[in-house]
């Protein structure tokens, strides 16, 4: 019997009964007890009836309250310790919100919540953005420029926890990327075909900023998908490449024209320069000839001056009569009046038939035939007394 029950006899304590006058507070956990533990028997299937403090032995037969908590937690415990990690996927394990490990693909094994979770990343998926940006190249033309980027994730760690939105940060740098390139280059090497090259470059700078920001990522192709001028001022840069192409035409034309040219002028010149050489032989061995000639002439007049000096008058009046018209005249002692063809000595060209003519006339002028040459011994009288200070 409990001490403060009433009517409990005279040999009690009265420190028992001082005790008992506190309010009761004993009784009262007591039956917070018992009605608790009657309310999880009704739930699982206790007799609610009977359960008191001492109903120990006055259960309906079910099972107890802590083997239905043990149950329920080792269930727990199974189910939320092993989680399958896809191929495509890796698992980024957190103990208490903090990183602790990566899983691979297949099963793994992990503490339950809240002690570790689990959080799946696709690692092999590729995705893209894609944006339009308006720059200013280096020779200060505006140009509208589309790109394409394609990029996985390579480090989930970093992907989550090395910046705050690795995603907009990759937008934002490829737009960087981008700039920085188109910066540096003209608008002629944008529009032309070498946008691959200029690809690669932008390409080559995003990934280092990527690495540099922590992302976590790596991008896997970079396009130039278009680049053209405003519309703005689309007429005015139409204009401008029909300017060039008139160029390249024009350039091509001269090319073509010097490629045919220059062939042509070194030809002529290789042959007027031939000719020269040819020209320069003759006449310095016509010099060296005359020269020679000159000093074997020399040699004979020591020798006979007279006789020298006759055949070289007979041989001048030869080189010079021989290609020219003649008339042979006479004595004037058989006739007064002497008839000369004057028409044909004038117009006449040099001919046999002209000399043939004067020969056939010769009768009729009745004259006699005088030679061809001067008197000599006219000449050798003025040249005697020379020569004979000579000799």
């Amino acid at each position: 019997m409990a001490w403060n029950t009433p009517g409990g006899g005279k040999d009690k304590d009265p420190k028992d009964s001082w005790d008992g006058g506190r309010g009761g507070q004993g009784p009262d956990v007591d039956a917070f007890l018992d009605r608790l533990k009657a309310n999880l028997g009704r739930v699982f299937g206790g007799d609610d009836g009977r359960a008191g403090r001492g109903g120990a032995g006055g259960g309906s037969g079910g099972p107890s309250l802590g083997l239905i908590l043990l149950a329920i937690f080792l269930i727990w415990f199974v189910f939320d310790s092993w989680t399958l990690i896809d191929e495509r996927q890796r698992g980024v394990v957190l103990r208490f919100g903090k990183y602790e490990r990566l899983m691979t693909p297949g099963p793994n094994f992990k503490l339950p919540r809240p002690i570790e979770s689990v959080i799946k990343v696709d690692a092999t998926q590729v995705r893209n953005i894609s944006d339009q940006v308006r720059m200013l190249t280096r020779d200060e033309n505006i140009v509208l420029v589309d790109f394409n980027v394609q990029y996985q994730v390579s480090d989930p760690k970093l992907y989550l926890f090395g910046t705050r939105d690795p995603d907009d940060t990759l937008r934002q740098a490829a737009e960087s990327a981008v700039r920085e390139v188109m910066g540096n280059s003209v608008m002629d090497t944008i529009l032309s075909g070498q946008r691959a090259e200029l690809a690669a470059q932008a390409s080559e700078r995003l990934q280092l900023a990527l690495n540099q920001y922590r992302t976590g990522l790596t991008v896997s192709e970079f396009n130039l998908q278009n680049a053209r001028p405003p519309q703005e001022v689309k007429d005015a840069f139409d204009d401008a490449i029909i300017a060039r192409e008139d160029k390249q035409r024009f350039e091509n034309d001269a090319l073509g024209y010097a490629s045919k040219q220059v062939p042509e002028a070194r030809g002529a010149a290789a042959r007027i320069k031939a000719e020269s050489e040819g020209y320069q032989a003759q006449i310095v061995a016509r010099a060296q000839g005359d020269a020679d000639r000159f000093t074997l002439l020399a040699d004979e007049y020591r020798k006979a001056p007279a006789i020298t000096r006759k055949r070289l008058y007979l041989e001048t009046m030869q080189e010079v009569l021989a290609s020219n018209p003649k008339v042979v005249v006479g004595d004037r002692s058989g006739s007064n009046v002497m008839y000369l063809p004057l028409d044909k000595l004038s117009g006449s060209p040099p001919s046999a038939r002209a000399d043939t003519t004067f020969v056939e006339r010769l009768p009729a002028i009745q004259s006699a035939t005088v030679p061809t040459t001067p008197r000599a011994p006219a000449r050798d009288a003025t040249r005697t007394p020379r020569e004979g200070s000579n000799r």
